[in-house]
């Protein structure tokens, strides 16, 4: 069956109203997406006779431990000309019954820094939380069995009256203290493409919105358990239990779980409360309150946790102010965070590569040499936790402690 919307019709025919594109303009930005290229920033997606399949070997995102198979077509950015906060998508495309075609879009804000992923819907558009000259669409695919197709994918900037969720986040971004398991399973792959290897270093959230790409950081998170250890870690999974509760988001914008508060996953509700007859959205009971899993790496090395535990987590992207990407010389490097400006300082923590690090501020310490070059300062990127500038890329305006 073809169709021009972005679910099956059971799924369309539920969605409550909201934000209806307006009919074009002048001034808006229209364009075609290419769908006849797939490259290394896609992940269980093909390219056939101009349309883009799910590939049969797609991934099942490992933390969420369901038969779903999940693909991603991640398009070039697109520059709009002039700012706009709203996209419309119009997708000619085949789903069958137990798929899903959904659009994604972010914006562009500077120095490798983006919105999160906001998806734009059959009833209305995806509503960016600022205005910006640049946006990137991903298609998300999704199947139990059948797969899905997508021929044709339009797109139009415009720009829609301003998001008012009421989110006022501080400059260190969103936190939240949620239940942390270990996801372990060596070997599998996670929904970005990544093979989980031993003692691994990411984690994984219920929601696509804050999932980066295979080998990027964009969407970190800052997790600390109660013994003061920290780690920064890229988010590369989608889970666990659900894959739509992005909990960290207020309400008006949260995907599904609307009627919980800010910062509860859906999990701890079903598992605490009984929400929901007390399943995940795949009617499965929920046996643990897990709001993010984290990688061996990250659970035993980062935390030094040895059981699941409550944990702080600080969702990097929700913040303001200087920021920036560690880079090691390894794939699967980290850089160690210390107590002060100093080698020799004790160790409190690890930031993983490509994790984003909010930056409080610099201080002049020992001279150190990395993938960054040759340099004294070290940035505070947390209460008495610190790492060295020769390890941390992109980072501008930051001040002196």
């Amino acid at each position: 069956m073809t169709r021009r919307y972005l679910f099956p019709l059971a799924l369309a025919t539920v969605l409550t109203a909201g934000l209806a594109a307006p009919a074009a303009a002048a001034g808006d930005a229209e364009w075609r997406a290419d769908l006849t290229t797939v490259d290394a920033d896609d992940t269980g997606v093909g390219a056939h006779d101009g349309a883009i399949r799910l590939d049969r070997a797609a991934p099942t995102p490992a933390s969420a431990r369901a038969a779903v198979r999940t693909g991603f077509l991640l398009l070039e950015p697109h520059d709009l000309g002039a700012p706009a906060n709203a996209v419309a998508a119009t997708v000619e495309s085949t789903v069958p019954a137990g798929a899903e075609v959904a659009v994604d879009v972010r914006g562009a804000l500077g120095g490798d820094r983006w919105t999160e992923w906001v998806e734009a819907r059959p009833d209305a558009p995806a509503v960016l939380p600022r205005a910006v000259g640049t946006v990137q669409v991903r298609v998300a695919l999704t199947a139990e069995k059948a797969t899905p197709e997508v021929r044709r994918l339009d797109l139009r900037a415009f720009s829609a009256p301003a998001r008012t969720d009421g989110v006022t986040a501080e400059a260190a971004g969103l936190s939240y203290r949620v239940y942390a398991t270990r996801e372990g399973l060596v070997g599998g792959t996670t929904a970005n493409g990544h093979v989980i290897v031993s003692r691994d270093h990411f984690v994984a959230l219920p929601s696509r919105r804050g999932l980066s790409a295979k080998g990027t950081g964009t969407y970190s998170v800052r997790v600390c358990a109660s013994n003061g250890r920290c780690e920064w870690a890229p988010v590369w999974d989608v889970g666990p239990w659900n894959t739509k509760d992005d909990y960290w988001n207020p309400s008006a914008t949260r995907e599904m779980w609307k009627d919980l508060p800010q910062g509860r996953p859906e999990a701890q509700a079903a598992y605490e409360n009984g929400y929901n007859g007390g399943k995940d959205q795949f009617g499965r009971t929920v046996a643990n309150p897990a709001g993010i899993d984290l990688a061996d790496g990250t659970f035993w090395d980062g935390l030094k946790l040895t059981d699941n535990a409550w944990v702080t987590v600080t969702y990097q992207w929700t913040g303001s102010g200087p920021a920036g990407f560690v880079r090691t010389e390894a794939q699967n490097g980290t850089v160690n965070v210390r107590s002060g400006a100093t080698s020799t300082a004790s160790q409190v923590g690890i930031a993983a590569n490509y994790a984003q690090v909010r930056v409080e501020c610099q201080v002049t310490g020992q001279s150190v040499t990395g993938t960054q070059g040759t340099s004294n300062l070290w940035y505070r990127i947390a209460s008495g936790k610190f790492v060295a500038r020769a390890y941390v890329s992109g980072v501008s305006g930051a001040t002196a402690c």
